[in-house]
């Protein structure tokens, strides 16, 4: 206003006595005056210097604006990236908490899409309008102060339009979760799809599936870029409507207040001037916030496909009151469990003892329960009746982490990670030395290729161990157990992935780790457990029969013909 002044009216009485304050209502006259009294009070007569203070004051002014505007974002980018940082940790945090059970249901690039690009739309839509959050609300309230000072009667009208165009832009936002939801979903399809790819590689190429594949991924991409465009074309429309609505409140309160201005008199032209620029000052900040609150929709499908993973509770979360357990002194105890993955009962009733030093071999055909015995013992799964108990103390009560401390367990595929020997074989004991790796490598007949390796212990072997043949990679897998040195060995088919001549040099190497320690041994090749102090025949989820390996072949029954079938004498 005192800028006006000094530009339309320099020929205007200047105040020469100080203004008083007459109440909130008139403080815009009041702060006007104001500055023309000091604007006066500085330049005396001379106009040019009253300009000159009063650009100087604007430039001022919007060099703090910008300043702190700066300030803002610096402080806040902290806060982005930390909450960025922090969803990712608890995400892969859960990742490791959750049961294997969870992932059995859902697909993996799904999950994968839910780390990256989930995490990311949160990033855009929440986490970039939260300084919209704290300044463009205080914008519009202090705007508003200033624009009742010049006219209550103009601020009412406005705040009459306003609601009205608000009502408007939110119709159009209503459906963009649901649009956001499902470009989501199919974000994580088609990384599945990719997941897999990558992971069956051999087998597409060598059923020439290349085309089956590009079409199932093509059908995904196509998918996804429909409901982009969709969504996009719902998010573009939120500009032109909002910019069209504002210029629709803009040109009704000209003619309001022009009328006021022209036909009442009862305000001042440049205090018109000046209201209209604060109009157009709630405009700006108002669509910002309507611009955002259409993010906050886009953002909930990604945050809530990322809480579903934050607030699910693991049914196998340690109790309250679990308790450590750091050794083991008598026996293992399957008692009466029965066990379903789904609808159909895997195991039915089933009880064995397994007592401290001895072995247990659990034969059987594929689908017989072998390895969901596995999979209860290390706590997997909980049993759905019954219960396994160590030295008498049943595993629920125990802590996950003290429980599987105890055991160590070789699954039939060797699961290695893209990393070097040395490091592959740490996971069963961190704090090894070199000498400790390499004993554990000799162990497991091991060592006589590891030596041979381009750089010994320290050579990258691939991801999943892709450089090294399965023999091989069995073998680093029992190094890895021996290392660990627990009381309890979990074998799960361990030699089945092994040719002739590499299953006979692991074989030596479990029979020497088995000395002396309580073993359960899952087999498929019935020459591999022949020493077992034990033998368990299952079939359908229940023990068939039971006894040594010449006590069950005298038997005759269901053991000798699995003997015979695979050619053993």
């Amino acid at each position: 206003m005192p800028l006006l002044e000094v530009l339309f009216n320099p020929e205007a009485e200047k105040p020469t006595v100080k203004p008083s304050y007459e109440g909130f209502t008139e403080f815009g006259n009041y702060f006007s005056n104001s500055l023309n009294y000091y604007i006066s009070e500085m330049a005396g007569s001379d106009a040019s210097k009253a300009l000159i203070f009063v650009i100087a004051l604007i430039i001022s002014v919007f060099f703090l604006k910008n300043l702190f505007n700066y300030l803002a974002m610096y402080f806040i980018t902290f806060l982005r990236n930390g909450v960025l940082k922090d969803l990712r940790n608890d995400l892969y945090d859960k990742t490791l908490e959750l049961p294997v059970s969870f992932y059995s249901e859902k697909r993996k690039g799904d999950v994968l899409a839910r780390f990256g690009t989930d995490v990311l739309e949160i990033q855009h839509s929440f986490l970039s309008i939260l300084e919209l959050i704290f300044r463009e609300p205080l914008t519009i309230i202090f705007t508003i102060l200033f624009m009742l000072t010049i006219s209550v009667k103009l601020t009412i009208f406005v705040f009459i339009f306003i609601p009205i165009s608000g009502f408007i832009i939110s119709l159009i936002g209503k459906s963009l979760k649901r649009k956001s939801d499902k470009v989501q979903k199919e974000q994580g399809t088609f990384l599945s799809i990719l997941e897999e790819t990558l992971s069956g590689l051999k087998v597409i190429k060598s059923y020439n599936s290349e085309r089956n594949f590009a079409g199932k991924f093509q059908n995904s991409t196509s998918r996804f870029f429909k409901f982009s465009n969709s969504l996009l074309n719902r998010t573009n429309l939120a500009k032109p409507t909002s910019e069209f609505l504002g210029i629709g409140v803009i040109g009704i309160l000209l003619w309001f207040g022009g009328r006021m201005v022209l036909v009442d008199g009862s305000l001042d032209g440049k205090q018109f001037i000046v209201f209209m620029g604060l109009a157009y000052n709630i405009l700006t900040p108002a669509k910002a916030i309507s611009k955002a609150s259409y993010s906050v929709k886009k953002g909930n499908a990604a945050a809530e496909r990322v809480l579903e993973i934050l607030n699910t509770n693991s049914p196998l979360e340690d109790k309250s009151k679990a308790k450590t357990k750091d050794d083991f002194t008598s026996e293992i105890g399957i008692n009466n469990i029965s066990f379903k993955y789904e609808d159909d009962l895997v195991l039915k009733n089933f009880s064995l003892k397994v007592p401290k030093g001895k072995s247990v071999a659990l034969v059987g055909q594929s689908g017989s329960g072998k390895s969901t015995i596995a999979n209860l013992a290390t706590r997997f799964y909980d049993v759905n009746q019954g219960n396994i108990s160590i030295d008498g103390e049943d595993i629920r009560d125990l802590k996950k982490s003290s429980l599987r401390g105890l055991m160590g367990l070789v699954t039939q595929d060797s699961i290695l990670f893209n990393d070097t020997v040395k490091n592959n074989i740490l996971i069963g004991k961190e704090e090894a030395s070199d000498d400790e790796v390499i004993d554990a490598l000799k162990i497991a007949n091991a060592w006589e290729f590891v030596k041979d390796l381009p750089n010994g212990i320290e050579t990258n072997i691939g991801d999943a161990g892709g450089k090294l043949s399965g023999g091989q990679k069995q073998r680093l897998s029992i190094a890895r157990a021996v290392l660990k040195n627990p009381p309890i060995m979990i074998l799960d088919e361990a030699t089945s992935a092994l040719d002739t001549e590499s299953e006979r040099l692991v074989q030596v190497a479990l029979e020497n780790m088995m000395k002396n320690r309580t073993s359960i041994v899952i087999a498929h090749r019935l020459s591999t457990i022949q020493n077992a102090d034990q033998i368990v025949v299952m079939s359908k989820g229940e023990i068939a029969e039971q006894g040594t390996h010449e006590e069950l072949l005298a038997k005759g029954g269901v053991y000798k013909k699995l003997v015979e079938m695979q050619s053993f004498e």
